[in-house]
């Protein structure tokens, strides 16, 4: 059966079993059939994912505090927006007011949603809230986990933006969070 037999069904795939191939304690992943629009199956291999909130932490003097932290995968020191795992069936907001008070001991009086991306839609059922903070308290000291090592970075706004123009930010969280930040402050 094709699209043009049933429109319904032209760019969807319908699940049709599904196992579990590994279950670890940040994620797990199943390997899925799927029914295509032209009749066929394919597999999927899926990463599920609870999720992630971000937070751009912004003082009023327009820098951005950031974490400077080592990736294990990518075996390199990267500089991110603070962030962190949502819990399953957490608020994300609730993540991301936990994560600037525990990576870079900071509070806000109220943060706005800038959106949320999907890191990678492929395989991956992640989904990443970002949220900007402005004009930030730093009130208390970090409260990183036991297995957590990270320094806090104070850039310029303008300064992040440039470096991820440059390459040098490569997390697509951090990239697309600050770029949406600058766009924002643009904007009024």
């Amino acid at each position: 059966m094709t699209s043009e037999q049933n429109p319904a069904l032209h760019l969807r795939e319908e699940p049709l079993s599904s196992e579990e191939i590994y279950d670890g304690r940040i994620l797990r992943v199943t390997r899925d059939t799927v029914l295509l629009e032209n009749g066929t199956h394919a597999l999927r291999e899926v990463v599920h994912h609870p999720g992630g909130a971000c937070v751009v932490p912004l003082t009023g003097d327009g820098d951005v505090l950031m974490v400077r932290q080592f990736r294990y995968p990518h075996a390199a020191e990267t500089l991110e927006v603070p962030a962190g795992k949502l819990e399953y069936g957490e608020d994300p907001l609730t993540c991301a007011v936990r994560e600037l008070g525990e990576e870079v001991g900071a509070s806000a009086d109220a943060l706005e949603s800038l959106g949320c991306l999907y890191p990678t839609p492929a395989y991956d059922k992640e989904v990443i809230y970002m949220y900007l903070a402005r004009n930030i308290k730093l009130n208390q000291g970090q409260h990183l986990d036991a297995d957590e090592f990270l320094d806090v970075v104070k850039l310029p706004l303008s300064e992040a933006v440039a470096r991820v123009m440059r390459n040098e930010i490569r997390d697509a969280k951090t990239q697309i969070a600050l770029l949406k930040t600058a766009f924002l402050l643009q904007q009024k």
